[in-house]
């Protein structure tokens, strides 16, 4: 799949269910990969396009997001930007970056969102003049990532702060897990006709071999459980009526870890 408003986006699927994301600015020529699992679709790409790879941008260390960092970065001068946390090293990382830092990126610039949960270092990447989201394992389709390494305190805060960027972002998650997602959401909110014609849609999508990835932020706050912790129905079927939206997330998260 090949995205094109000002910038390209070239979505490459990998290992079982990963997705790695070439984006390239065509007036300066660069050309960020994000959270390379592998690097041979990485360079079957970059030149099947002719694009010179520049920038490595990795969410988080885990090794299926920077499996492709060492041989990638050989290419030539390509610079690797994450965020620098002693027990999450990642692999060939030039430039350490932190909430709030920007990334020069063709003629604008890249922000750095630390979206911590799933690890402690989990950082997103955040395009405001195209309104993209990567992500990485804060959010997916219909859900959200594990708690790996971050508390439940944490991963909360990061979903409500990508919860508030415009709805009509476009969010660019590291994995096809949609329809487990989908079904999980099912048993905690059933009545949601959004979320069963998303369902039905993302089925009919996964059966064509069609991609579910990238999705609107938008159809996240109408169906994404973890999204939504005000929902009475979710709050029902929990029996969290009256509790606190960080309760009740967390007891979502635990139930989708023994779905």
């Amino acid at each position: 799949m090949i995205l094109k408003i000002f910038m390209d986006i070239v979505q490459i699927p990998v290992l079982k269910d990963n997705y790695v994301f070439l984006v390239h600015d065509p007036l300066s020529g660069q050309t960020a990969v994000v959270d390379p699992a592998e690097a041979a679709p990485v360079m079957d790409c970059l030149s099947e396009q002719g694009w010179t790879l520049t920038h490595i941008l990795n969410t988080h260390f885990h090794g299926d997001h920077v499996g492709g960092n060492l041989t990638l970065k050989s290419l030539g001068s390509v610079c690797v930007y994450g965020k620098d946390t002693p027990s999450e090293r990642i692999p060939g990382l030039d430039r350490a970056v932190d909430d709030g830092a920007t990334i020069p990126f063709g003629n604008g610039y890249i922000q750095v969102l630390w979206v911590p949960g799933h690890t402690q270092g989990h950082i997103a990447f955040w395009f405001e003049r195209e309104q993209w989201l990567f992500c990485g394992d804060t959010l997916f389709a219909m859900g959200c990532g594990r708690l790996l390494a971050g508390t439940a305190e944490q991963l909360w805060a990061s979903l409500k702060r990508i919860r508030a960027l415009p709805p009509k972002t476009l969010v660019f998650c590291a994995h096809e897990y949609t329809l487990k997602n989908g079904l999980f959401a099912q048993t905690v909110e059933p009545n949601n006709v959004l979320l069963k014609r998303r369902v039905s849609r993302s089925q009919h999508q996964r059966s064509m071999g069609i991609a579910t990835v990238p999705f609107l932020l938008e159809e996240e706050l109408a169906t994404n459980p973890f999204l939504r912790v005000y929902s009475p129905e979710i709050r029902h079927h929990l029996n969290l009526t009256n509790s606190s939206d960080l309760e009740v997330f967390r007891v979502l998260r635990e139930r989708k870890d023994h779905f």
